[in-house]
């Protein structure tokens, strides 16, 4: 696969997760019925096995690779992805949180960590090291 094709994949990838991301939170907090539909429940599984891969194989074809000095940024934004699975499964978890207001936050900070991974991948500058 060219590195064209792999990375315009790998954006289509991010641009669905997100945005499922998102729809899932507003189907869950205002208590759609599809928030329960199988589809639901695996197509996340499915666009994040797409988003995993197609960033392997870019990191294959321009080797960068994470916890080294090159991919300082690399690692930062697989901390990040760390981050985001566990806010997550904080907004979107089968159970409600807590709070609707801890669901909330742990959305809105979902986001935030999403742009910070956005930015790493686009200017490769850490932002710690």
């Amino acid at each position: 696969m060219s590195f064209s094709a792999l990375i315009y994949l790998h954006i289509a990838a991010v641009v669905l997760t997100i945005s499922f991301f998102i729809l899932r939170y507003w189907w869950r907090y205002s208590n759609n019925g599809l928030i329960n539909a199988r589809w639901v429940r695996v197509a996340p599984h499915c666009i994040d096995t797409v988003l995993f891969l197609s960033g392997i194989g870019l990191m294959w074809k321009t080797g960068y690779l994470p916890f080294t000095n090159e991919g300082e940024w690399l690692t930062e934004k697989l901390f990040g992805v760390i981050i985001y699975i566990v806010l997550g499964f904080i907004a979107l978890g089968r159970r409600r949180p807590r709070s609707q207001q801890a669901g909330f936050i742990a959305f809105l900070l979902g986001l935030v960590v999403l742009y910070i991974i956005i930015k790493l991948a686009t200017t490769r500058i850490p932002l710690l090291g």
